[in-house]
C-alpha cells in the first residue's frame, strides 16, 4: 500500500527526513513511534499528498503522491493532529458538507453520513454544534471526516493527543474495528504505550530515520535481551529468595521491595520454571510469579541507545 524509499525532506538546514524507508502492506495498521520531532508528521504528509520530498521515492496503492495528488487522495483519508471544525455546524452538517466535497453522490449523502456517526459512536450527537462537542467527540468526528469517501487506507496523526483515559479506549476499539473492515491504517504517536496491542507492526522512528520496523514480538525479540520477573512472596523470606535468584547465572538487575522480587531473566520457560522450582523446593511460598514482555517505552529506549552509540 505504502513503499518509501531514501526519502530526504529538508526544512532550510533541518534534516526533517534523512532517507527513510518505510513498506506498509494493505490490511495492516502500522504504528510510527518516536519523540516530538522525529520525523513522523513529515512522512506522513509525504505520503498524503499534503509536502514535497526533497529525495527518495514514494507510492502510495502504487501512485507517486507527489506527481499524481488526485490519485492517491482517492484512495486515502487523512486525519491531522490539529482540529479543523466549522464551529457552529452540526455534527451531520458537517459530515455532509465533506461528503460532498469528496463527490460523494447526492442521494447518498444522507445515508454515508448516518452511518459515519453511528460509526463513531457520535449518532446521539448529530444535531449538536461541532463547539459543544468534547475533545474526544470532536477527534472521533474528525476520523468520520476522513473516512466520508470509504478509503481504503486511513492515516492518522497523533490521534489520541490529549484525550482521557475512556476516550482513548474509546478510540482505540474505533481503530480495531476500521481494521477489521479491511482498511490499511498508519498510526502515530509519542505515547508509545497507545499502539501496543492495536498495531500489527511498529516502526521506530527517530532523527528521520525508520530505526526498526517489525511486529512486536519481532522487535522484542531482536532488541531485548531479557524477560522481567515479578515475584511475590512473605516479607520474612525476601531475602532468602534473592540469595537464592542472585545466585543464578540467569539472572541480572534485581529489584526487592517490599513482598516482591523483580529481577531481569535471560533465557525461556524453562529458564522460568527452573527458578520458580528452585524457590519452591528451598521453602519459600511464591503467591505469584509473572513474567512481562518488554513494553514499547523500553524497546524504543534501548533502540535509540544503541543508535546514539553507534553515531
Amino acid at each position: 500500500m505504502i513503499s518509501m524509499q531514501q526519502v530526504d525532506k529538508r526544512y532550510g538546514g533541518l534534516k526533517a527526513l534523512d532517507g527513510l524507508d518505510l513498506e506498509v502492506e494493505e490490511g495492516s495498521v502500522v504504528g510510527l513511534i518516536g519523540p516530538n520531532g522525529a520525523g513522523k508528521t513529515t512522512s506522513m504528509l509525504v505520503m498524503s499528498t499534503l509536502l514535497g520530498r526533497d529525495g527518495g521515492s514514494v507510492t502510495v496503492a502504487g501512485e507517486d503522491p507527489q506527481h499524481s495528488p488526485e490519485k492517491v487522495r482517492k484512495v486515502l483519508g487523512y486525519m491531522p493532529d490539529f482540529f479543523g471544525f466549522y464551529d457552529h455546524l452540526t455534527a451531520r452538517e458537517y459530515l455532509e458538507f465533506f461528503a460532498s466535497t469528496q463527490h460523494v453522490p447526492g442521494d447518498q449523502i444522507l445515508s454515508v453520513t448516518e452511518d459515519l456517526l453511528g460509526l463513531v459512536d457520535l449518532d446521539h450527537k448529530a444535531d449538536a454544534e461541532v463547539n459543544t462537542l468534547s475533545r474526544g467527540m470532536k477527534q472521533r468526528l474528525s476520523l468520520a471526516r476522513a473516512l466520508v469517501h470509504d478509503p481504503r487506507l486511513l492515516i492518522l496523526d497523533e490521534p489520541a493527543s490529549g484525550l482521557d483515559p475512556r476516550a482513548r479506549v474509546q478510540l482505540r476499539e474505533l481503530i480495531a474495528e476500521l481494521s477489521r473492515m479491511g482498511k490499511t491504517v498508519v498510526i502515530s504517536s509519542h505515547i508509545l504505550s497507545e499502539l501496543e496491542g492495536i498495531c500489527t507492526h511498529l516502526a521506530v522512528v527517530d532523527r528521520g530515520k525508520v530505526r526498526a520496523f517489525g511486529d512486536l514480538n519481532q522487535i522484542r525479540s531482536a532488541l531485548v535481551s531479557g524477560r522481567r520477573v515479578v515475584a511475590r512472596l512473605p516479607d520474612e523470606q525476601v531475602d532468602q529468595a534473592l540469595e537464592i535468584v542472585n545466585g543464578d547465572p540467569a539472572v541480572s538487575e534485581v529489584d526487592v521491595e517490599r513482598g516482591r522480587l523483580r529481577f531481569m531473566m535471560a533465557g525461556d520457560d524453562e529458564v522460568s520454571s527452573r527458578l520458580l522450582a528452585g524457590l519452591v523446593e528451598a521453602g519459600v511460598p511464591v503467591s505469584e510469579w509473572r513474567l512481562d514482555a518488554a513494553g514499547l517505552e523500553e524497546i524504543f529506549l534501548q533502540i535509540t541507545a544503541q543508535d546514539e552509540a553507534e553515531q
